[in-house]
């Protein structure tokens, strides 16, 4: 099925903190490949493996210095190709992360770049002279803090790095550059990968003026903790370029069946406007963007996003929704401030209702809460720079608790990367399997329902309510129809039954009598058209 994709549901997983079976305290490829059961039981349909490329790890493996081999830390290659194997006979595909706007400074490429002007690797990155000044060429800042450029004494320029200075961002406009990720790409095309989630692709080329961001258009009632969001990206990152380089990529891709591209669209005003246009006429098969994985969560908000994705003639655009992921904070610390079972489930069954392709994160099954780190347990670039405002990204990334009886819950029989702390080990696997009511159990429901319901895996998506946080919608595919309820509130909802020709199919905290539904704290019903 070419657009199997399109209905499928991807579990992402982050192999640092998946299960270690090597005792060093890091995941491992291995550890994913003794728990593809557990995945395949959950009813998902692809999993999305985090980076276990050869890498110096100072942005936990998002610093690749060699694209086609496996870091030591996660295994050896045939494990990753016993691990291909096993899922696919598990009906798993297999998604995998390419990190191509960036290098690590470790890839002999760099190295040989920043030696002298004139070498065949001297255009590969992006460099520039100095200022009369000394200072760099323009204002572009970095993703993580600072300046965007990194003074170079052995070639005596600048070197531009949107992330980590230890992160150079590679020249696209060159296109020997071009040609030689593609051939990365092919090379795990042909390990038998089934698609790639590409990382900040909205990030590969720059402005070959190199002219100045302006000012953000965004209102801050207060300044952001990173002065990186003060600007609009408008000339460092979101060139038109990239629209050529992704033709390209699904070029190579379409010359190998059924396979699948994911692109993750970074900091941007126009974030879903770039989703629809990367997604269009024969680029990337999908992408997603920070609007569901933000702060705000509230019913015109999803409304909005969604219906703005949607509108207009999309030229076979598709998005890939997510409320989670290794780069936020988990949303259930987020977005509800009891971190409740009941609220775990309704975003669930909203997340699996919404038209487009859902990504869950490891984790997200247990109903997994944020957890909270001292200064001197992180390991997060940014979150060590701009702490105590924002403490990065390591409280989304502690391991996966699969024993509450074992030491760190079975994660690991070392001492883990990150702590497994008591709040986190409450939520474990071997504490939800059993019991009905668990939300890890009504993850699986809502899996299996999805996959029997063609409305909600295949249908338009109409919007009929959205005051009050109540969420109402219709998922319609030919002549069915699925009608979809949520109250996003911490607090009883009635609203008037607008329902009575149809069947309750899953509901919690919700029932209807007579002419009322009644909706508790984070209540949400499924109905479908009855049955004659």
């Amino acid at each position: 099925m070419d657009n199997w994709w399109k209905e499928a549901v991807i579990y992402q997983i982050y192999p640092r903190s998946f299960l270690d079976t090597s005792g060093n305290g890091v995941g491992d490829l291995n550890g994913i490949t003794e728990k593809l059961k557990y995945i395949s039981d959950l009813g998902v349909d692809a999993i999305w493996l985090s980076p276990f490329f050869t890498s110096p790890m100072r942005d936990m493996g998002y610093d690749v210095s060699n694209y086609t081999s496996v870091d030591p830390l996660f295994g050896e290659m045939h494990d990753f190709e016993r691990l291909i194997s096993i899922a696919h006979e598990n009906k798993l595909k297999v998604i995998i992360d390419q990190v191509l706007s960036h290098s690590s400074d470790q890839l002999e490429a760099f190295k040989k770049s920043k030696k002298s002007k004139n070498t065949d690797k001297s255009d590969w990155y992006v460099w520039a002279d100095a200022k009369s000044d000394g200072s760099p060429p323009n204002n572009w800042l970095s993703v993580f803090g600072g300046s965007a450029w990194e003074w170079n004494s052995e070639r005596e320029q600048y070197y531009f790095h949107n992330f980590l200075p230890s992160q150079p961002d590679f020249n696209f406009h060159n296109e020997e550059v071009q040609n030689y990720l593609l051939d990365i790409v092919k090379f795990w095309l042909d390990k038998g990968v089934d698609g790639f989630r590409l990382d900040t692709v909205n990030y590969y080329f720059h402005d070959k003026k190199l002219r100045d961001n302006p000012k953000s258009p965004k209102i801050f009632t207060e300044p952001p903790v990173n002065p990186y969001y003060l600007q609009n990206q408008l000339h460092a990152i979101n060139q038109d370029e990239n629209l050529e380089f992704l033709s390209k990529f699904r070029s190579l891709l379409d010359r190998y069946p059924e396979k699948t591209s994911v692109g993750e669209v970074g900091d941007s005003h126009n974030a879903i406007q770039i989703m629809k246009k990367y997604t269009s006429e024969s680029k990337l098969h999908m992408a997603y963007s920070f609007e569901l994985l933000g702060n705000e969560f509230s019913s015109i908000h999803i409304k909005n996003t969604l219906e703005k994705f949607f509108e207009g003639k999309i030229n076979n655009s598709w998005p890939c929704w997510s409320f989670s992921n290794h780069d936020v904070k988990r949303h259930l610390s987020r977005w509800d401030k009891t971190e409740s079972d009941e609220f775990a489930k309704l975003s669930c069954a909203l997340l699996l209702s919404l038209k487009g392709t859902p990504c869950l994160y490891q984790g997200e099954e247990l109903g997994q809460v944020e957890t909270d780190l001292e200064f001197k347990e992180l390991t997060d670039p940014p979150g060590i720079r701009f702490w105590p405002k924002s403490k990065g990204r390591d409280g989304c990334r502690t391991p996966m608790t699969w024993n509450h009886k074992l030491n760190h819950a079975g994660f690991t029989k070392g001492k883990p990367w990150l702590p497994v702390k008591e709040k986190q080990m409450n939520k474990s696997v071997s504490l939800q399997q059993k019991s009905l009511e668990s939300v890890l159990n009504f993850y699986k429901e809502f899996i299996a329902y999805r996959k029997i319901n063609k409305d909600l895996s295949k249908g338009d998506q109409i919007f009929i309510h959205e005051k009050d946080n109540i969420l109402i919608f219709k998922r319609n595919f030919k002549n069915s129809r699925t009608s979809c309820v949520f109250n996003l509130n911490n607090k009883r909802y009635i609203h008037k039954n607008i329902f009575e020709d149809m069947d309750i199919k899953i509901s919690n905290n919700a029932e209807i009598e007579k002419n009322q539904i009644i909706l508790n704290n984070y209540g949400f019903m499924i109905l479908e058209d009855k049955k004659d």
